[in-house]
């Protein structure tokens, strides 16, 4: 299936964005026009869709799901079928996990009642025959409304409901060793066909999460509601003490510990634990199932007279006194927003490995010894990784580009991989210079693997040091190291892509290999002065900016074919403007030229498509060119966050088309969840579409990556002015040009001022103003600005009508800026709007 884009509409569904995809689907989140709500909608590739057996588990999963109603469970509405795509249609859940709950130090009553509500919900799913299967904190979703819904019922399957009868099906098993899970495989295909009451099974397969699976889910022998009940103990376990029970270097030796060993006492992390929750805990981990809670009912009746007495203080603790009574002892990790439509998106794209039943002999030898060694790949295909700044090794200035520009150029090698996130430079860069853990670096960019490199040069000899390392085990992987002659940039460049490509994926495509290794030129001294002009683009200062478009010029007459330097050039031209370099007159037109000539070279060039909608959108006022450019950046690389972040500023959020502004928006922070830039963008989208509490919201957030940032000072500013906190708007705004003197924020300063009552010291202020006109390049717009805000509508509008006409790349915001609502209604102010296609 085709990737749908908003705002197609499949039978009442129309789609609002794309969450994630996966071996077993996609997601997408969608507004239901019938009912008016928003949903999530699970798609099934066609590949798949076309095997009867993969059909029948997706609609089984959907028809068992669907069955359950029940306020603690996520609902599903609806298996549809339109334009030959079928898929389930979900609730659509806003909220935190159960697990970021715990890691946020959410105190034990509260976590406790959640989980009461839990044990209600598997209570219902338990009456209809149903088992879960593969219950853990992440399964588990804390609304708005504080209320716990349980997700995916995808590896539940209905069971006889007599006795131990259960079922057995496909094996899906997640190693979670404390941080993300790696699902793997582990049985030959699901029986063609199955009566919906009786056993789908075949003998000697496992299935559940590594560290919440039950002893018999971990030997493959026949489940039944007890295994839950074994699940739900490990979740007990992880809420009261904030470590998952069973925990180890492997998926086998954490399943040697699940079979064979009992959980670590709970007193041994927290000894402020009721002794009656661990009693209940202890009772649901029994490894014989007989000797645990027979009914989830039962375990639900216990946690609620529990939940009741600390409520009325009349519990007693293991030993000790403590501050923090009722309180689970738990690291203060941060706490992130998530939904249960993105949470399902996650788990499609946890990585698989199919591995023989025969497996499960070996599993029974290594718990009986205790080891299992791991070769040179990681255990698990890897679907996100970061390369981090390569380090210049002797630390000369002079070759600093060098060290930089080859962590750039393996970034959008490694981009072009399938299914494969590799995090940006904007977010990896932040860590460069700085000791920072592999898995910290791994939690915080939400990656698998981080890719480290040392750069040394030696005369005209390169040696180049590169290591791999699963975050998730904190473990070096892979290792290599490479001598080359400088003259053996280019080779060296395409090699170390495709042994990074091998490691992370099995075998590479002919049609991958290609993309992985592609060369943009052949002369090693152009692709070296490239290197340099990156190095200043990126520094985007007005000298550097400069410097930038000399190098790229420099490239570009060592290799006149050279598409990628003629791409960076359109990059740099649309960025003078804005940095007040050159009027959009003198720039945009040379930024055309220069995309058009790297699209003529090389039509799959993702930066020159972008560079080239930025034009469309700001020169020409053509939205419609301006987002086909866009989309075609995004298809060529969908990882390309700077291709969703200008779709969803400059083009979505000024042609007022909000709801798909902000979802883009979100789609690049995901991709680059470390960029300012980004971050902020998305908190003005936000101030645009006068959702003032969620801009502010957002770019809080935007400043805790740089405080100083003076976009996101402004753009705090601004939310203030209009909420009428004057006081409070022109802090920001002083903080703002400390950190950058942009005239654009004097004009705003200059309507903080006056809508204060201090007229004249706007007065004053603008004076300032009109003279730096003199000396440097100051839009137009900005005196739009400031005459609005002294009243004079006259002088405002001729302003504005001569942003329009020089094409500024303030102009377009016109159509959406509170700052001259006062001039909306105005003919002139309309005539404007329709000049640029806005009306």
């Amino acid at each position: 299936m085709e990737e749908l884009h908003p705002p197609t509409t499949l039978s009442h569904y129309q789609i609002l964005s794309r969450l994630g995809a996966g071996g077993m689907g996609e997601v997408y989140l969608a507004q239901d026009t019938q009912l008016d709500r928003k949903v999530a909608l699970k798609f099934l590739p066609a590949d798949v869709a076309s095997k009867r057996d993969r059909m029948e588990r997706f609609v089984r999963e959907a028809k068992s799901a669907a069955a359950l109603n029940h306020p603690n469970i996520a609902h599903i509405y609806e298996i549809a079928v339109s334009d030959d795509a079928r898929f389930i249609a979900m609730e659509f859940i806003d909220g935190e996990t159960l697990s970021e709950k715990i890691r946020s130090r959410t105190p034990l009553p509260k976590l406790l009642k959640y989980l009461t509500q839990v044990a209600e919900g598997l209570n219902k799913a338990h009456a209809a025959g149903i088992v879960h299967r593969d219950l853990k904190p992440d399964n588990i979703m804390i609304t708005r409304d504080d209320y716990a819904k349980i997700l995916d019922f995808g590896l539940a399957k209905l069971v006889d409901g007599h006795g131990d009868t259960a079922t057995r099906t496909q094996a899906e098993v997640s190693n979670s060793t404390g941080s993300e899970d790696q699902t793997v495989a582990m049985s030959p295909p699901l029986p063609g066909s199955a009566s919906p009451r009786h056993t789908l099974s075949t003998p000697g397969m496992i299935m559940g999460t590594v560290g919440y699976m039950s002893p018999e889910q971990a030997q493959a022998k026949v489940i039944d509601n007890r295994s839950d009940i074994f699940s739900f103990g490990c979740v007990l376990y992880e809420a009261a003490t904030g470590n998952a029970p069973f925990v180890g270097g492997s998926s086998f030796e954490i399943l040697h510990k699940i079979i064979h060993e009992p959980a670590p006492a709970i007193s041994d992390s927290n000894r402020e634990v009721p002794a009656e929750l661990q009693r209940i805990i202890r009772k649901c981990l029994a490894k014989e199932r007989d000797k645990r809670y027979q009914s989830i009912g039962e375990t639900s009746n216990d946690l609620a007279e529990l939940v009741e007495a600390l409520k009325a203080g009349a519990v007693r603790k293991e030993s000790g006194e403590s501050q923090q009574r009722g309180r689970a002892a738990v690291a203060p990790f941060p706490t992130a927003q998530t939904n249960s439509a993105e949470y399902v998106a996650s788990l499609l794209r946890q990585p698989k490995i199919f591995v023989g039943t025969a497996v499960l002999l070996i599993v029974g030898l290594l718990a009986g010894v205790g080891i299992y060694m791991r070769g040179g790949k990681s255990e698990t295909t890897i679907n996100s990784i970061a390369v981090m700044p390569f380090v210049n090794g002797p630390g000369n200035a002079d070759v600093e580009y060098l060290s930089d520009g080859m962590t750039e150029t393996l970034i959008s090698s490694l981009s072009q991989l399938p299914n494969l996130t590799v995090r940006p430079r904007s977010s990896v860069f932040r860590y460069k210079g700085k000791e920072t853990d592999p898995q910290t670096i791994g939690k915080e960019l939400n990656v698998q693997a981080i890719l480290n490199g040392r750069v040394e040069q030696h005369a005209q000899e390169l040696s180049l040091f590169i290591e791999l390392i699963d975050v998730t085990l904190n473990k070096v992987i892979w290792s290599q190291q490479y001598q080359r002659r400088q003259v053996d940039l280019i080779s060296l460049q395409s090699e170390i892509a495709r042994d990074v490509s091998n490691q992370l994926r099995a075998k590479l495509s002919g049609s991958d290999e290609a993309k992985v290794t592609k060369n943009y030129t052949a002369n090693t001294e152009a692709y070296q002065l490239y290197l340099r002009a990156r190095f200043y683009w990126n520094k985007r200062t007005i000298e550097s900016l400069k410097q930038a478009v000399d190098y790229f010029n420099q490239a570009i007459e060592k290799d006149p074919n050279y598409a990628l330097a003629f791409a960076g050039l359109a990059e740099t031209y649309v960025l003078f403007p804005v940095y007040t370099i050159a009027s959009p007159k003198d720039s945009m037109p040379q930024a055309k030229a220069a995309a058009l000539r790297a699209l003529e070279l090389d039509n799959s060039v993702a930066e020159a498509h972008t560079a080239l909608g930025y034009y469309f959108m700001h020169f020409e006022f053509d939205p419609a060119a301006a987002e086909k450019e866009f989309r075609r950046a995004i298809e060529l690389n969908p990882s390309y966050a700077r291709a969703y972040q200008w779709l969803a500023f400059d083009v979505f959020m000024i042609t007022k088309r909000f709801d798909e502004a902000v979802s883009m928006s979100k789609r690049a922070e995901e991709l680059d969840p470390l960029s300012k830039v980004v971050s902020a963008d998305a908190a003005n989208i936000l101030y645009f579409a006068r959702r003032h509490d969620e801009s502010i919201a957002q770019i809080n957030r935007a400043l805790m990556l740089d405080s100083n940032f003076a976009y996101a000072r402004y753009i705090l500013g601004n939310n203030y002015l209009v909420k009428g906190q004057y006081t409070e708007a022109i802090a920001e705004y002083r903080k703002s040009l400390a950190a950058n003197d942009d005239p654009y924020v004097k004009a705003l300063m200059v309507r903080a001022l006056a809508k204060s009552g201090q007229r004249s010291e706007a007065l004053r202020l603008f004076d300032e103003l009109k003279s730096e006109s003199t000396n440097r390049y100051v839009p137009n717009y900005s005196f739009a600005v400031a005459y609005a805000a002294l009243g004079d509508k006259e002088q405002a509008l001729s302003w504005l009508e001569k942003d329009v006409a020089e094409r500024s790349a303030f102009a377009i915001f016109a159509s959406v800026d509170p700052n001259l609502d006062d001039l909306r209604n105005e003919p002139r102010f309309q005539e404007m709007l329709k000049r640029m296609n806005l009306q």
